[in-house]
C-alpha cells in the first residue's frame, strides 16, 4: 500500500499501534484484560483464605497512668488507662480500642502479660493495678502478701496494719474502720491502738 506525502506526516498514535498489532477487535481486548485481572482477583482471594490475612504487628501499649503505674496506651498515643479499665463495656479509649473484640473475647490470654496478675491459685487473675492495693482481690491474699507480689512491706498512708478479722483486707485494714467499736483486727489493735482519724 502506497502512502501519499502528507500521509506520511500524520502522527500515528502509539495506542492504535498497539491495537493493531495485538488486537483485531477493542471489544476482544477489553475483554481479556478483564478477564486477566478477574482472574489475578481471585488468585488474590485464594492465598488469602489459604494463608489467611496477615493480622496488623502488634503495637506496644504499655505507659505509665497518672498514678504511675503500668497502663494501656489508647490509639491518640495520649490517653494512658488503667488495666482494671480494659474490656469492662466502657470505651475509655476515645476510638474505642480498650474494648476491641480480639483483645476481649479470651481474658486473660488475649491481654498483654503486663496488665495481668496470676494469683497464688493459677486459675485465678487480676488486673495489675489491683495487686497491692491492700485488698484481697485474689482470694488468698497472694496479690497483698509474699514475694510474688512484691508490694512494699509496710501499709499504705490511710491504713492500719494488722491481721484482719474479715477476709476482705491481708494485711492491713482502712483506718477508717479504726474505733469503730467492732473488731476488724485479730489482736483488737484497730479499737485500743489505732489512732483515731480526724
Amino acid at each position: 500500500m502506497e502512502y501519499s506525502k502528507e500521509q506520511k506526516l500524520i502522527p500515528y498514535p502509539a495506542s492504535s499501534l498497539w491495537m493493531d498489532c495485538c488486537c483485531d477487535r477493542r471489544a476482544i481486548c477489553v475483554s481479556s484484560i478483564l478477564l486477566i485481572g478477574f482472574f489475578l482477583t481471585v488468585v488474590g482471594v485464594v492465598i488469602a483464605l489459604i494463608f489467611g490475612i496477615p493480622k496488623r504487628p502488634p503495637v506496644n501499649r504499655q505507659c505509665k497512668t497518672i498514678e504511675n503505674g503500668t497502663g494501656f496506651l489508647c490509639d491518640d498515643k495520649v490517653t494512658c488507662i488503667i488495666p482494671s479499665e480494659l474490656c469492662n463495656g466502657i470505651m475509655n479509649c476515645p476510638s474505642g480500642a480498650d474494648e476491641e473484640t480480639d483483645m476481649c473475647n479470651n481474658l486473660p490470654n488475649s491481654l498483654p502479660g503486663y496488665l495481668v496478675f496470676r494469683c497464688g491459685n493459677s486459675h485465678n487473675w487480676i488486673f495489675v493495678n489491683r495487686k497491692c492495693d491492700h485488698i484481697n482481690d485474689c482470694g488468698d491474699c497472694s496479690d497483698e502478701i509474699g514475694t510474688y507480689a512484691s508490694c512494699p512491706p509496710s501499709c499504705a498512708a490511710g491504713w492500719w496494719s494488722c491481721t484482719p478479722v474479715e477476709f476482705q483486707y491481708c494485711s492491713c485494714i482502712p483506718r477508717s474502720l479504726c474505733r469503730d467499736g467492732r473488731q476488724n483486727c485479730h489482736d483488737w489493735s484497730d479499737e485500743y491502738i489505732c489512732p483515731k482519724i480526724s
